[in-house]
């Protein structure tokens, strides 16, 4: 498949935008938009509702948002936490209403929101964007707590600067060791730019140590440029092991750092679990997550399929063939948010297309990416055959630094369009 240009992928968000730029409420009494969630989904579907004319409001009890893209440089030493950190004060300054509170409860009957204050917030129409939790039910061993000596480090702040400093007090000659999840989870590439940027860390500080990468599965997404990369860059430092091999962590015991799979034991210096995940806990209990723990979607609008006029964007949905990355997020932030006005002003959505593109570092300077085209089909989003593509495999380093620069600039863009 070809390489996406940078064209093609800063065009998915400019796309996304101008087709939510067309409609609007008209002069009617504004809607009521309630919005859960202030990550690159929620708040960027905040911004897209109260462009359009409508009453939105938002709910999110941080102050600041901490960005999860770039958050494996900083645990590589790469990066500061500054560059990660955004404020909602652009939010506010869009007209948008902030509550700073946790919602606790969403009553889907009678359309209001509770928060952990007791207040109720009544609306037309809801917008969820409550993110993952960390399945804490799925790995024997590993609970809130064990996450304080194994850190997941999968939502970005605390548990990314933890892992780093672990990294950094480990003795030359450690083992480093990553535990990463079946899918579905967030961000596919993940685990593997994560260790790509350790193993750059260990090569350039702690050049005896090594690292090992025991994976519940046998594929994952970028896996041949992953494994080249490594095995150029990083000649005998990172070692994978899939399921098949026995890469599957079935059970941890947090106080010795150790590892157990099917088939053997692996203690670690540092150990970096990334459990399995489902969607935030305010999704199952409004009743939109399924068995799966994730929540089915109508593909056009973004509507529960369980609970009418609650829409839910961003990691928790079940969007088909569209992986859980903020790139997602955006634009499915963006078809909703039109979505939202055409159905308060009854009017059938049109069927939307949607882009993601994943970028990963290698390397500082040095990185890969994967691109897709996504398009309603029997009730889910599918691939658009023949759309989207892969880095090449035998890319010069000129290419790669440029893929380097796009994710750089991907990610002003994106950032600029939620919290600025």
């Amino acid at each position: 498949m070809p390489r996406p240009s940078r064209r093609a992928v800063l065009a998915g968000l400019a796309a996304g935008a101008a087709a939510l730029a067309a409609p609007s409420v008209g002069a009617q009494t504004p809607g009521r938009v309630v919005v859960i969630g202030g990550g690159f989904g929620g708040a960027t579907c905040a911004r897209a509702l109260a462009a359009a004319g409508l009453n939105v409001t938002l709910v999110e009890p941080s102050g600041t948002y901490v960005a999860c893209p770039f958050s494996n440089a900083v645990i590589a030493g790469l990066r500061e936490m500054s560059a990660q950190t955004f404020t909602y004060d652009g939010l506010k300054g869009a007209g948008i209403t902030l509550a700073a509170r946790a919602a606790t409860a969403v009553d889907a009957d009678a359309r209001r929101v509770r928060l952990d204050d007791g207040t109720e917030l009544p609306y037309d129409r809801l917008v969820m964007a409550p993110g993952v939790d960390m399945n804490f039910e799925a790995l024997p061993g590993y609970d809130a707590s064990a996450a304080g000596l194994m850190p997941h480090a999968w939502k970005a702040g605390e548990q990314t600067l933890l892992l780093r400093r672990q990294l950094e007090t480990m003795k030359d000659g450690g083992t480093v060791i990553i535990s990463a999840p079946p899918n579905p989870f967030r961000c596919p590439p993940g685990p593997y730019e994560r260790a790509s940027l350790i193993a750059h860390y260990l090569k350039t500080h702690k050049p005896r140590s090594k690292l090992l990468i025991l994976d519940a599965k046998d594929a994952f997404s970028k896996q041949r440029l992953f494994t080249a990369a490594w095995a150029e860059l990083y000649p005998g430092l990172v070692e994978w092991v899939g399921l098949s091999g026995g890469g599957r962590v079935i059970e941890v015991d947090p106080v010795t750092r150790t590892l157990v799979t099917e088939f053997d034991r692996h203690t670690a210096d540092v150990a970096n679990i990334i459990p399995p995940q489902r969607a935030g806990a305010i999704a199952r209990q409004a009743g939109v997550a399924d068995a799966t723990g994730w929540c089915p979607i109508d593909p056009v609008t973004f509507e529960s399929r369980l609970r009418p006029g609650i829409h839910v964007i961003g990691d928790a949905a079940i969007a088909g063939a569209m992986p859980k990355s903020a790139f997602a997020a955006n634009g499915q932030a963006k078809v909703c948010a039109a979505a939202v006005v055409e159905l308060l002003a009854g009017r059938e959505p049109a069927p939307p297309k949607l882009v993601n593109t994943c970028y990963s570092l290698l390397a500082p300077g040095n990185a890969i990416s994967i691109a897709g085209v996504y398009q309603p089909k029997n009730g889910l989003l599918a691939d658009v055959e023949g759309a989207g593509g892969l880095s090449p495999q035998n890319a010069s380093s000129e290419v790669r630094a440029t893929e380097a620069a796009y994710a750089e600039a991907w990610f002003a863009t994106v950032t600029g369009e939620a919290f600025a």
